[in-house]
């Protein structure tokens, strides 16, 4: 789901900025993190899946860039993915 990143920068991003795969085990806490960050104030765009079978479920959040530490506040609990 690294294109939800892609779907959340506003372009012209400085050189070294990376993009950052973290895994969230179910839909539901997804949807939890999502309400969580909006009441915190990160802006993210939110990525719904438009085919069958898992039509309109949330799959990923792609957040703005932002400064680590505000990111890290709401996201270290997360795993990243791993191959």
């Amino acid at each position: 789901m690294l294109h939800a990143g892609g779907e959340s920068s506003p372009g012209h991003l400085k050189p070294g900025t990376h993009a950052i795969v973290l895994t969230c085990p179910s839909e539901r806490s997804l949807v939890k993190l999502a309400d969580d960050l909006r009441l915190a104030g990160v802006r993210f765009v939110a990525i719904f899946e438009s085919d069958a079978p898992y039509d309109g479920a949330l799959m990923a959040l792609g957040l703005v860039p932002a400064r680590k530490e505000v990111l890290r506040r709401h996201l270290s609990h997360l795993p990243l993915l791993r191959e």
